[in-house]
């Protein structure tokens, strides 16, 4: 998996709201298609960055971490 789903659905207000299919929780909006696009991207790599050290917090002696590129998963 190198790809993740973007979704936009027009707002009631105006503008869209936006979600990553494929990781429930990250969510954002914007006025336009591309402020969404950027807005949700930056949600992306905080929900990571927050669920990388809340998973480090938890770690035992002996946890093992190692990072991949997610293209590598393909």
């Amino acid at each position: 998996m190198e790809h993740v789903t973007l979704v936009f659905e027009p707002a009631e207000e105006g503008g869209y709201s936006a979600f990553v299919a494929e990781v429930p929780g990250v969510n954002s909006q914007g006025e336009t298609l591309e402020e969404a696009k950027q807005m949700v991207s930056e949600a992306l790599v905080e929900m990571l960055e927050y669920r990388r050290e809340k998973a480090r917090a938890k770690a035992t002696s002996g946890t093992v971490y190692e990072q991949i590129a997610l293209a590598s998963l393909s």
